[in-house]
């Protein structure tokens, strides 16, 4: 398999602030590659240094290849759709969606019938002549898409592209993104501090901290399987069990995520079906949520938090009730310190 983009022990420092540090990284052709992280984990600056809007302070990044420091973005195999869309007011959608060929000396007509094809592209057929003052969030959007997709860059990077949208539509823009990324089969970076879109869009996802890649993996890997318990906490929730409860409960001696969504709360006193760890604990908050109720309970001094579909229990805080969850839904995190 082709790599796309790499980064070989890649350090940018700032000050005394290392943003990124001692970073390597394999990112396939044809891979929806998503960066995931707080705010200053080292994830844009990732970003901004494949299109080339910062150099490397150490370790050397290749994009399908080839040495690309000192390179400047125009001549990189990459365009970028910052977030806030970047759009030229004064400019028709058409033109603005052009305007890289323009500036590449790709001739007017030319340029004209790409751009119609990458508005197309994008759902945004017929809207060439309106100002990006007439469009809508979402639609901006698609026309900041169309843009850096008319260039044909083998890399396309996607700086937090949907923050500025609404949770519908931005629900909505996650499927068709990615969609749109498998009808054009280039590699898309992603960079978004919102676990909902990296887990639901990517095909791999890196979890950045401290500048630091912390792990990579697959959207299942990261979440049921976390490495660290900065990863199970940030990815989701969970409820993180120290050793020696974790032992107690028949899992291994170690540091132990166990999702609230695993566990099933039963009558006090009730008998749990063979298979499953229990233990008995008490309500001590309940928190409907819509689809689900999250409930918050007291386990022998262990805060423990599940996570059931509304209406399925009818408990009140102080009320007594048994937790039961498999034991495979314990992953243990050998690495994590006691």
């Amino acid at each position: 398999m082709t790599t796309a983009v790499s980064f070989s022990a890649v350090s940018r420092i700032f000050g005394a602030t290392r943003a990124v540090d001692d970073v390597s990284l394999d990112i396939a052709e044809g891979e929806f590659f998503a960066l995931l992280g707080p705010s200053g984990s080292g994830k844009t600056t990732c970003l901004r240094l494949i299109a080339g809007f910062e150099q490397p302070d150490a370790g050397r990044i290749r994009i399908f290849g080839e040495p690309v420091e000192g390179v400047p973005p125009y001549r990189r195999a990459v365009n970028t759709v910052f977030q806030d869309y970047a759009l030229f007011p004064h400019m028709s959608v058409g033109e603005n969606v052009a305007y890289g060929l323009m500036v590449k000396g790709v001739a007017k007509a030319e340029r004209a019938a790409k751009a119609v094809d990458a508005l197309t592209l994008v759902k945004l057929a017929g809207y060439e002549s309106r100002r990006p003052a007439q469009l809508s969030g979402g639609q901006r959007q698609r026309v900041a898409l169309a843009r850096a997709l008319v260039n044909e860059p083998r890399v396309l990077l996607l700086d937090e592209p949907l923050g500025a949208l609404d949770l519908k539509l931005r629900e909505q823009m996650q499927v068709e993104l990615k969609s749109l990324q498998q009808q054009v089969g280039i590699t898309f970076v992603f960079v978004t501090h919102d676990q909902g879109e990296a887990l639901s869009m990517a095909d791999r996802v890196a979890i950045f901290n401290n500048g630091k890649i912390v792990q990579v993996g697959t959207p299942t890997d990261i979440y049921e399987r976390p490495q660290s318990r900065f990863v199970a906490d940030f990815v989701g929730s969970s409820n993180l069990l120290p050793p020696d409860v974790a032992s107690s409960l028949g899992g291994t001696r170690a540091w132990t995520s166990l999702r609230p969504e695993k566990i099933q709360v039963l009558a006090a006193g009730a008998t749990a079906p063979s298979g499953l760890a229990s233990i008995s604990a008490t309500l001590q908050s309940a928190h409907y949520q819509g689809p689900v109720t999250r409930l918050t309970f007291d386990a022998a001094g262990t805060r423990l938090t599940a996570s059931i579909p509304a209406g399925s229990a009818d408990l009140a805080p102080g009320a007594p009730a048994t937790l039961a969850w498999p034991r495979a839904a314990m992953h243990a995190m050998p690495g994590e310190s006691a």
